[in-house]
Order: structure tokens, then C-alpha cells, then sequence
């Protein structure tokens, strides 16, 4: 048979060496053909079709092969012969007896113990200098020793999973005081109306994950469930039908108090949280009817205060339910007893103050936060006028002083944020959970552009958290009923004698930053506002602005005017 020469293509490129390195430009350049080499029919037989044909192709670049003939350097080992010296040429030295003749002869000269003597000094210097020195000595230990590489983790210790169904979690909440129980909520929203669903919430010994401690049986599903900071033994919470009610552990898990359906919310008791008050029987809820209501456990037959969150325009207007915004958040600190803050379902985070007046003293305060509901809302436990909101994608640091903007924020999640908390020890740390199952660790002295730690606790939606007083242990509720504990690094649930002052000073630089930023954007607005107008400045409606300011803008008006009127000629 005979075989087909196949021609060889070489094409070698050649390059200066100064050349390399340069910037490539491309072009685009059509289809050029190199070569066409024809099928040969008669060697169809030597070959059997196979299907499929698995053909591996590599397509690299190629890289060229430089060499360099760089200098040798040549090394050699070589020693060195000490003898002694100094013996007249005619001793020999390899004679014992004749060198010590010379010896004794040497020594008996007067010359000689006068150069012993003088000799003696510089030797008994050096000496004592090597005596001095220890060889074995262990150098700058009396330096503080450096701290360790901080490795910050998070990992689960435990899991707690609901006995009957796999409800959502919907509260969780620790025994005060340095317990070891911890109280869950678990109520499915959807299935609200099947009465087949389990109405029944727990409370757990975080010792013993087999089976919990107590069983809360309510009339209707909780949505939330807190223990009393004052008794260990009592606890609140909210049902699905909008009324409240007390449970004391000493009498099981029947309620001791509820109260009567028709004074209840009209739509979910989402919170409820006790207030500082001389007994510690006091607590108010809140629901998306948009109504806040104070209660006391010795009478639940009505509640004792209430107020609607309406945001009124003008002190003389009344507050109306139908105008009400849903709540979705509430928050409550004891040192300020009449003060609280909710969160609201259309991204709202409204300031109240129970003892105002009117319907303005009551919501004094209102923040833009975020674009929906507003799923947690906490002060940091250190600093009181700073507090934390989770909604949306993202999670924001807020200061009072600055209502327009938030002065610290995470950056925009994959996935929905579901809850959020302060550490409370470790006072910088925010603690995140994910509609992905997991756990992150924002830390605003290390890093505040991404989390110090994220752990993927579990691949269903996590929606509750609640940390330890500790600050070690964290509770993580998820969508199945199923309660997680995560144990922080060290380093994590620990504060440093400096941490406070360093938040401090991030704290304080942040919140003059927006303040200045703020300032420079109502006077572009004011400026806009102006123009707009065709350039007549407008006198704004701030109570801040003083009479004593208008007063002075109108004698520069006036006097402006006079001075233009005193330059034109007359008629």
C-alpha cells in the first residue's frame, strides 16, 4: 500500500530578548488556512468506527526557553597548621630535654617575672570579663511575651429537636442569672388554622438534648416566649390569636393567667417583653395591628396602658388604628423605663416614649432602616444610644444623634438576614443568622467589611438566635423546629481592658461623619429647593431655626434693597 507523505509545517519564531514583557495587542484577523490534507479511501478498512470516540485536546500557549551562562563561583576548603614559635634557631623544638633547658634558663632572668607581672593584668581582665558573660544566658526575657495568633471559630455543641412536629422556631429566650434552661417558641404562621397542629412549647436543660425539662401548653400556638429578669420561674408570651398570658414553672405548663380574648391584639402577639418596674410583674406586647399594649400578670382582665403607633403630622391630630403601622420588632432597655423602640413591617424604626402627651411626645423619633419588615432591633449593651436593626439583606449600626442614616452597615447579603443580636460581653460582635443556616460573626474592632467568622450551622433557614449572657454560647433556632448551640472562640465571647475605648472612638468618628454629611445634604436640598423656585429663598419649618436668625435675614434684605435704591440715578 502506498503511504502518503504528510508534509511538515515548521515556522520558528524568533524574538529579542529586550522585546519581552511588552504589552500584547490582539486584532482580530479572519480564518487562514495552513493546510488541507485529503482522506485517503483505501484506508477505510484498516480502521472500525467507534461511537462515542472520548478524544482528549490541549490547546496551551507555547513558552519559550531562555538560557543564561551565569558566573561560577568557586569555593574551596582549606585548614591551617598552628605550631609553636618563637624557640631560638639552634633548639630544636622537637626536643623535649633541650626545650626545657632553654625553659629554666629563661626563667630564672628578672626580665621575665616583670613581663609575667605586666602580662597578668590584661589576662585577669579578660578573665573576668568571660566570667562575667553568661554563655547559657536566655536574652530579653524580661519582655512581655507576644500574644498568640487569634484563631476565632464557631461550632456546634449540641442540638435540640421538637418531640412531636417540626414547627419553626419562633422565640428563644435564656434564664437570667447565669442559667442553664432556655425557653423555646415554636409556631407554624401557615398552618395557623389547622387545629391538628401542636400547640406546645419547651423549655430545655441544655445538659440533657434527649427530651425537654418542661412542656408550655398554651390554648393557642406562642409566638414568642421570655423569662422574667427578676423571677426565674415565671415566664410571658404572645399567642397566635393576639392574646397574652403568664406561666409559672412551680405549677407546670398550664397557664396561670391569660387575658380575655375581646381586650386581646386583633392580629399575632409577635413580642412581648417585661419592664422595669418595683414588683417585676409589668410586661407589654406588641402585633402587626399596630397597637402596643402594657399589661400586669397580677390582673390580666385589660391591660393597663396602650398606644397605637400612628404617625400623626401635627400635634393636634388623633391617632387612629386604621392608620397604624404592623410591628415586627420591639425593644425595650431598663435603664430607660418609659422610653422603648419598635420596628415596623415597612422598614420603620419609631422611638416612643409612654409618658408624652400628645400623640407627636409619643413618637418622637422615626428612622428610614430598611426597604421591608425590620426582624430585629436591640441597643448595644454598652452603649445605649447605638442599636442594631436586621432586615432586608443587610444589618445596621444606628446612632440617635443621626436620623437620616446609618453610621456602620454590613454589605448587601446573597440571602435574607433573619435575626441579629449584640454579644454581651464582647460588646463589638454582631451575631447574624441567614436564611442559608448560617452564623455570622461581625466584629467592628477586627474587620467591619467582611464577618470574622461564618459557620454553616445546618442547610435549613435559620430564624432565631439568642446568646448566653456568657457571651460563649450562642441558641439558634431554624425553620424545622430544630435548636442549634454554637460555642464562640475565646477570643469571641472575651472583652480587652482597651475594646471599650477603641468602639469608642469608632463610634464617635462615624457619628460625626454622618452628622457632616447630613448638614451638606439639607443645604443641597435647600439650595435645590431654591433654585427650583426661581432663586426666592423659602423659610423652612424647622423648630430648631430661632427668631433671632430670621430677624437678621430680614435686616440684611432690608439693607440690601436701600443700597441698590441709592445707586440708581434719578429721574
Amino acid at each position: 500500500m502506498e503511504k502518503q507523505e504528510i508534509p511538515e509545517f515548521i515556522y520558528e519564531y524568533k524574538k529579542r530578548r529586550r522585546e519581552f514583557g511588552k504589552q500584547v495587542l490582539f486584532t482580530d484577523h479572519g480564518p487562514e488556512m495552513c493546510v488541507s490534507i485529503p482522506n485517503n479511501p483505501l484506508l477505510y478498512k484498516d480502521y472500525i468506527l467507534r461511537n462515542p470516540v472520548h478524544v482528549g485536546i490541549q490547546n496551551t500557549g507555547t513558552m519559550s526557553e531562555h538560557w543564561v551562562n551565569s558566573e561560577r563561583a568557586e569555593y574551596t576548603c582549606s585548614g591551617i597548621t598552628h605550631v609553636e614559635g618563637g624557640w631560638p634557631k639552634d633548639i630544636n623544638m622537637a626536643d623535649p630535654e633541650a626545650t626545657q633547658r632553654y625553659r629554666r634558663k629563661i626563667e630564672k632572668d628578672d626580665a621575665y617575672i616583670h613581663a609575667v607581672m605586666h602580662l597578668g593584668h590584661s589576662m585577669e581582665h579578660n578573665i573576668l570579663q568571660n566570667n562575667a558573660v553568661d554563655m547559657y544566658e536566655t536574652y530579653y526575657s524580661e519582655l512581655p511575651s507576644i500574644p498568640p495568633v487569634e484563631r476565632s471559630s464557631c461550632h456546634t455543641v449540641n442540638v435540640y429537636r421538637e418531640p412531636s412536629a417540626r414547627r419553626p422556631v419562633r422565640s428563644l429566650s435564656w434564664q437570667t442569672d447565669g442559667g442553664a434552661r432556655l425557653a423555646t417558641a415554636h409556631a407554624d404562621v401557615d398552618l395557623m388554622r389547622n387545629n391538628r397542629t401542636p400547640q406546645y412549647s419547651y423549655i430545655w436543660d441544655i445538659e440533657n438534648a434527649n427530651a425537654p425539662e418542661l412542656t408550655i401548653k398554651p390554648p393557642q400556638p406562642l409566638l414568642d416566649l421570655q423569662y422574667n429578669p427578676r423571677d426565674q420561674n415565671t415566664l410571658v408570651g404572645g399567642m397566635m390569636n393576639g392574646q397574652v398570658g403568664w406561666w409559672d414553672m412551680r405549677k407546670g405548663g398550664e397557664p396561670v393567667g391569660i387575658c380575655p380574648p375581646h381586650v386581646a391584639h386583633r392580629d399575632l402577639a409577635r413580642n412581648v417583653l417585661f419592664i422595669n418596674s418595683k414588683i417585676g410583674a409589668e410586661f407589654f406586647s406588641s402585633s402587626p395591628d399596630g397597637v402596643v399594649k402594657w399589661w400586669d400578670t397580677r390582673n390580666m382582665n385589660e391591660p393597663t396602658d396602650s398606644m397605637i403607633i400612628d404617625l400623626v403630622k401635627a400635634p393636634t391630630d388623633t391617632q387612629s388604628i386604621e392608620n397604624a403601622i404592623g410591628i415586627s420588632a420591639l425593644e425595650y432597655e431598663p435603664t430607660i423605663p418609659t422610653r422603648f423602640m419598635v420596628g415596623t413591617e415597612t422598614g420603620l424604626i419609631i422611638g416612643g416614649n409612654r409618658k408624652g402627651k400628645n400623640a407627636v411626645e409619643k413618637l418622637p423619633t422615626r428612622y428610614d432602616a430598611h426597604l421591608g419588615p425590620v426582624y430585629a432591633l436591640q441597643r448595644n449593651p454598652t452603649f445605649l444610644k447605638n442599636f442594631l436593626t436586621v432586615g432586608d439583606w443587610t444589618a445596621r449600626v444606628w446612632s440617635e444623634d443621626c436620623r437620616e442614616s446609618s453610621i456602620l452597615w454590613t454589605y448587601s447579603h446573597r440571602t435574607k438576614l433573619t435575626d441579629g443580636a449584640w454579644n454581651p460581653i464582647r460588646f463589638s460582635l454582631l451575631l447574624i443568622t441567614q436564611w442559608d443556616g448560617c452564623l455570622s460573626c461581625w466584629d467592628l474592632l477586627r474587620r467591619r467589611s467582611a464577618p470574622i467568622v461564618t459557620a454553616q450551622l445546618c442547610d435549613e433557614p435559620l430564624l432565631r438566635l439568642r446568646p448566653h449572657e456568657g457571651g460563649i454560647l450562642v441558641a439558634c433556632g431554624s425553620s424545622k423546629g430544630t435548636i442549634y448551640l454554637a460555642e464562640l472562640s475565646q477570643n469571641l465571647g472575651t472583652a480587652d481592658k482597651n475594646d471599650k475605648l477603641l468602639l469608642t472612638n469608632i463610634l464617635e468618628r462615624e457619628n460625626k461623619r454622618e452628622r457632616i454629611l447630613e448638614a451638606r445634604m439639607r443645604e443641597l436640598r435647600l439650595k435645590m429647593r431654591q433654585d427650583r423656585d426661581g432663586g426666592q429663598p423659602q423659610t423652612e419649618n424647622d423648630p430648631s431655626s430661632s427668631d433671632r436668625e430670621i430677624e437678621e435675614a430680614t435686616a440684611e434684605y432690608m439693607q440690601t434693597i436701600n443700597a441698590l435704591q441709592a445707586q440708581q440715578p434719578p429721574q
